[in-house]
């Protein structure tokens, strides 16, 4: 007891010491923050975790702030990283939890599951001996167990179809791919259409790869879908900017109290600098996407189609930690060619308000009418190109507006979304039918053509949902009817072929894609919007 004592004096005698001689130095503050820490570890009353004390107060640092400067312990760092860096380690698949059973739907081309014959519609049941089918495992539990380092095995068991036996695997690990654009078609004989989900490490070499691949197929007009692409890597979008302009003209600048301004200029002739091009854009496209559609605007380049974007226009520096962990501090403010500001209007220390603004403006009415969009004249800009009147201050304002489409919105058809049934009958379907479907439908035209979804499977559905005790509202099933079967019809494909099938299917239902397919084939409307006198996009 009275070493106790002795020692408990004894610490409180140099920490008082410390705390006067801090008051000395010129890094006051900082010495602060290490005191606390040092008193709270060693002196409150109950256990502590300095490791937790340190995320907290590193949390709330960053939260008076802004919105986007984050702090992210070692896992949480490494998921994030991973579907920016372009590939990770692990087995190369797609795969959906259906009914607690880990349903394969795509087998990445090239990867270590192909190699060893793991087929699409395959049923993973274990995994290095332990049983992941029926035991309601969590999706990122199941993620762990197939990943990991390069060169490691991982055996596993499947079901396949009818047969009556479990198939035995042992798949070496390696690097899978991480594709950042999921779809390139061409949309009729001169539209190419492609659709870009992040902007990747790999974005630029796999946007110029497609553009190469529409090109060859006779494309002289472009629709770039970044609809709900949340940005990534700053220096992506300004590479894919450069191939749609001339060289000189300036992309995007940085600018912060700390940081001088930077402008990013196009550079040499870039591959589509002529053409018609439409880029889709809605209240999910944010940060690089703005970067790319402000670009393109405010040279007058093309024409920008949708609804307002997010309005993220702060760049975060990426600052690791030697644990692994990281802060994303925002050091400047990205600006469009005109001198626009993307960022939308934000109150220190308010991250709730902030987060919750897509709902104000949905219930404002943002989202259904442009008239519900209302921007002072301080916030006016003109277009470089053509003097066309622009707005800043919270997100890109599309040339034209298209309101969200609530035609086939019901709550019922929600729910059946929600707890996967429509997911689930498509792949039960194409389970029972995968032979058949192959040998009849080998070209995705003739498939959407010729395919319908029988109605046997929307009574399977139907059944499906009263067995969840999902109540049968009839007028709202019959409202939403034909998105759910174009939904079907798109899942099908998508397993049967690709992702770029699946959107080449659900687009039939994208109110802004089938408008800008009218606008972009309309040369008069296109030209009237851009203010162009004669063709010069050809």
């Amino acid at each position: 007891m009275e070493s106790s004592v002795k020692r408990l004096v004894l610490i409180l005698f140099i920490f008082s010491t410390s705390w006067a001689s801090v008051f000395a130095q010129k890094d006051i503050e900082a010495r602060k923050l290490q005191l606390a820490l040092y008193a709270i570890s060693n002196l409150y009353v109950d256990s502590t975790s300095q490791t937790k004390l340190v995320e907290d107060a590193i949390t709330g640092m960053l939260e008076n702030l802004d919105p986007h400067s984050t702090y992210t312990n070692p896992e949480e760092t490494k998921e994030m990283t991973e579907p920016l860096a372009g590939n990770f380690d692990g087995i190369g698949i797609q795969f959906n939890m259906l009914t607690d059973t880990v349903y394969v739907i795509q087998v990445v081309s090239g990867g270590p599951s192909e190699k060893v014959g793991l087929m699409a519609g395959d049923r993973i049941v274990e995994v290095n001996d332990t049983v992941i089918a029926g035991v309601k495992m969590s999706t990122p539990e199941v993620m762990k167990r197939l990943r990991g380092p390069k060169g490691s095995e991982v055996h596993v068991k499947v079901k396949r179809g009818e047969e009556p036996q479990l198939l035995d695997f042992t798949i070496t690990r390696g690097k899978v791919p991480v594709y950042s654009i999921d779809a390139v078609y061409m949309a009729d004989k001169e539209t190419g259409y492609i659709k870009l989900n992040r902007f990747a490490a790999s974005s630029t070499k796999e946007f110029k790869e497609a553009l190469s691949s529409l090109c060859k197929k006779g494309m002289t007009q472009l629709i770039l879908d970044l609809q709900g692409n949340g940005g990534g890597y700053l220096n992506v979008p300004i590479e894919l900017a450069d191939e749609f302009l001339s060289r000189g003209k300036i992309i995007v600048y940085t600018e912060g109290n700390k940081q001088k301004r930077q402008d990013a200029l196009s550079t040499a002739a870039g591959s589509f600098e002529k053409g018609r091009l439409v880029i889709l854009v809605d209240e999910a496209s944010a940060s690089a996407s703005e970067i790319l559609s402000g670009a393109i605007q405010d040279w007058d380049r093309g024409v920008i189609i949708g609804r307002r974007t997010f309005g993220k226009g702060l760049v975060q520096r990426p600052l690791p930690l030697p644990d692994g962990s990281m802060i994303r501090l925002t050091v400047a403010r990205y600006y469009t060619p005109t001198g626009r500001c993307i960022q939308k209007p934000y109150e220190k220390g308010k991250g709730d308000e902030y987060a919750h603004d897509l709902i104000s403006r949905y219930n404002r009415g943002e989202l259904m009418s442009a008239d519900s969009i209302h921007f002072p004249d301080s916030l006016k800009a003109q277009t470089l190109a053509k003097g066309r009147t622009v707005y800043g201050g919270g997100g890109i304002m599309p040339d034209v507006f298209v309101p969200i489409d609530t035609t086939f919105y019901s709550d019922y058809h929600r729910t059946l979304v929600s707890k996967g049934l429509v997911n689930r009958v498509a792949m039960n379907y194409l389970d029972k039918h995968r032979e058949e479907l192959n040998k009849k439908y080998k070209k995705i035209l003739t498939y959407k053509e010729k395919f319908i979804v029988p109605e046997s499977l929307m009574d399977e559905l139907l059944a499906m949902a009263e067995e969840k005790k999902i109540s049968f509202k009839k007028e709202e099933y019959n409202r939403s009817l034909p998105l759910i079967q174009l939904q079907i019809k798109a899942l099908i494909a998508r397993d049967l072929f690709d992702m770029t099938e699946y959107f080449y299917i659900i687009n039939d239902a994208n109110r802004t894609y089938q408008e800008a397919l009218k606008l972009i084939n309309d040369e008069a409307k296109y030209n009237q919007i851009l203010r162009i006198t004669s063709e010069v996009n050809k």
